[in-house]
Parts: structure tokens; C-alpha cells; sequence
């Protein structure tokens, strides 16, 4: 699926280029293995869930924009939809590659490096749009918007944008639950995340994440809705649940996975809770 762009902006030669510290970042970050460990099955398993409900029926088009690795688009492909995965880190589109081949009877319809900026797809050729990772990873709010732009642009009328951003709190909460506060470095790191949103890590220490602003819930639904969107939902991905200490210990029980599962959604929609909330997410609609 190829086509011509239709303006300036959404041309490669005019967008800014991408931050070198996240590029660094993932390539010494695994991240195909995020999903997998920690609380990372839970933020998987919920967003598929929100998919699953949201999502127009297969075989429709599903342009994953900022794909990392592909699980997202890999198990789009399983269930039928026509999923192209576009991703600017060269690293990680060589392992949405593999991951992908690892499933020869549900292949992606496609896969490449591509920007959010500058979507290489026509207008209006896509039923849904995922924006799991470009709205915190561009920093500038111009960007951001210059993405979910593209991501209008593409849409049919009618078409789902599905948007992640990380809670502006999402640092302050895992420092105080893995004991990273006690680190005068990412005391710092946190007091700039409260203050203005603008995630930086100085140091080396990957479990500090990398360039990335952090939204307020009323923020990110603000920027969708400027692009043009009309708001849906915003859902909390995973809710409080993925607090406690001994999260992987309950997660591997199928009762007690079962129960967070369902309290998770039980509270997702819930605005006091949002900011509690590592990921949310926004469903919107192109009109």
C-alpha cells in the first residue's frame, strides 16, 4: 500500500530528525522482551482487551505507527486484520521482522522504517491508526500534533485512532514502588516529570527510560481533539493494579490474574484514577 503525500508537512525532508538519546536508548533496551516480564504482560493483555472491543472487525486495515518490535501488529495479523507495521528505530523493524516470521501463515501485510510524521500511506486507506509510542517519545507538542495529523490524514471517515501517552505521575509512582527515590538522580528526574512533563534520563541506567514527555490525562485528550479527532474514551491501561510488590507472584495464579484483569477494566474509565495509571489510553474517531 503506497501513495503520494499531500503536503508539505508530512514530508520527510521538512521533519525534524529523531532524538539520537532514544535511539540509544533502544539499542541497548530489549525491547521485545518488555511485554513479556514484569508488569509488562498486563499492560499487553489490557490493550488487547481495549482492541479487541474497539477495533472495526477483520479484515480491516490497522496501520501500528511506533510498532517497537511488532507484537501488537503480529497478533493483529493472527486474528485476520490487514496490519502494517511502520517503526523509526532500524533495530527494532529488523526484530518486527522476525517476530513476524515466526508466523508465516499470518504475515504482515507489511513492514517498515517509517516516522509518525510522515506517514508513507495514502489518505484515507487505513480503518484504524495505533499510536502506541510516538505522542511520548516526541517531546515538542508541535510534533505531536504533526503526528496525530498524519494519523487523521490517513484514516478513512469514520476510522479509530488509538493513542498511548504515559502518565505525567508514571515515574514518581514506580520510584516510589520499586525504591528508585532513594536514587538522588532520579529524584531529579522526577521533579522534572512533575514540573513540566519533559522526561530526561542523564544517567546510564536503562530503568530510568529515556527522552519522552509525559501527558496529564486532560492534556492528551486536548492535543487529539486540536488534531481534529472526536474523543471517545480515555482508559487507564493498566490502573492501580500493577502496584503491588509482589505483582508477578499474583500474576502468575490464574484466579488472581483473572480478578486484576477484571478490576483493571472495572476501573479503567474512572478520571481519579487515570493519573494512577502507567499508559492511557484514547480512543478517537475521524468524522
Amino acid at each position: 500500500m503506497t501513495g503520494e503525500r499531500i503536503n508539505k508537512n508530512s514530508d520527510p525532508d521538512t521533519t525534524p530528525p529523531f532524538d539520537p538519546n532514544i535511539l540509544v536508548y533502544y539499542g541497548k533496551f530489549s525491547e521485545d522482551d518488555r511485554l513479556i516480564t514484569g508488569t509488562g504482560p498486563l499492560e499487553f493483555a489490557r490493550t488487547q482487551d481495549i482492541l479487541t472491543r474497539y477495533l472495526p472487525p477483520p479484515p480491516a486495515v490497522v496501520l501500528d505507527v511506533g510498532a517497537g518490535t511488532g507484537p501488537y501488529s503480529c497478533w493483529l495479523a493472527t486474528e485476520g486484520y490487514e496490519a502494517h507495521l511502520i517503526e523509526p528505530v532500524p533495530r527494532l523493524v529488523e526484530q518486527a521482522r522476525q517476530r513476524a516470521a515466526r508466523q508465516p501463515e499470518h504475515p504482515l501485510a507489511s513492514c517498515r522504517a517509517g516516522d509518525a510524521r510522515a506517514l508513507d500511506h495514502p489518505a484515507g486507506c487505513a480503518d484504524a491508526v495505533l499510536l502506541f509510542g510516538p505522542l511520548y517519545h516526541l517531546t515538542a507538542q508541535a510534533e505531536r500534533l504533526q503526528a496525530l495529523r498524519e494519523a487523521h490524514r490517513v484514516l478513512k471517515s469514520g476510522g479509530r485512532l488509538f493513542a498511548a501517552g504515559i502518565s505525567r505521575y508514571a515515574s514518581v509512582l514506580d520510584g516510589l514502588a520499586r525504591g528508585y527515590l532513594d536514587d538522588p538522580e532520579f529524584a531529579t528526574i522526577v521533579r522534572r516529570d512533575l514540573e513540566n512533563g519533559q522526561h530526561r534520563n542523564p544517567t546510564d541506567n536503562l530503568a530510568y527510560f529515556t527522552t519522552a514527555y509525559f501527558h496529564q490525562p486532560a492534556e492528551l485528550r486536548e492535543e487529539i481533539v486540536a488534531a481534529g479527532f472526536t474523543h471517545e474514551v480515555t482508559l487507564a491501561v493498566e490502573g492501580p493494579v500493577w502496584l503491588p510488590d509482589d505483582f508477578t507472584q499474583r500474576w502468575a495464579d490464574p484466579g488472581q490474574r483473572a480478578a486484576m484483569l477484571d478490576l483493571a477494566r472495572e476501573l479503567e474509565a474512572d478520571e481519579a484514577l487515570l493519573g494512577v495509571s502507567p499508559h492511557l489510553l484514547v480512543v478517537a474517531i475521524k468524522a
